[in-house]
């Protein structure tokens, strides 16, 4: 096996959300209050299917260019609409932290889908 940096952090870059997609499931009450829109569990639900498909995506190769995009608007959108206004409304440091993350990680996954984008159609992140 040849594992280059790129594959080693597309191929962690995918756990990482792995996990953050089944925390979708596991912590539904948790994370439903503080959805910012009406029915806060579907949308939990939504966004956990949605971040799995993309971590799925990233570890197989198979549309993981769109995958990395579409996952790092999901993440400004959740900066933006959860992380930024928890900052300015409660100054709390979480906040200002959980904002930083996900702008960074949604960054890293537009630079990410970038590297799909320069590689052969099948690019799994383990192969």
């Amino acid at each position: 096996m040849n594992f280059s940096t790129l594959k080693i952090g597309r191929l962690l870059y995918g756990l990482v959300f792995i996990v953050f997609g089944l925390n979708h499931f596991i912590n539904v009450s948790a994370l439903s209050g503080i959805v910012p829109i009406p029915g806060g569990a579907f949308w939990v639900y939504v966004t956990g299917l949605a971040i799995l498909a993309a971590a799925i995506a990233i570890l197989t190769g198979k549309q993981a260019r769109l995958a990395c995009q579409l996952l790092g608007i999901l993440l400004f959108i959740f900066a933006l609409t959860i992380h930024l206004p928890a900052m300015i409304n409660q100054g709390v440091m979480a906040g200002l932290s959980n904002f930083l993350k996900d702008t960074a990680l949604g960054a890293a996954a537009w630079v990410i889908a970038e590297t799909y984008a320069a590689q052969p159609k099948q690019a799994a992140a383990t192969s």
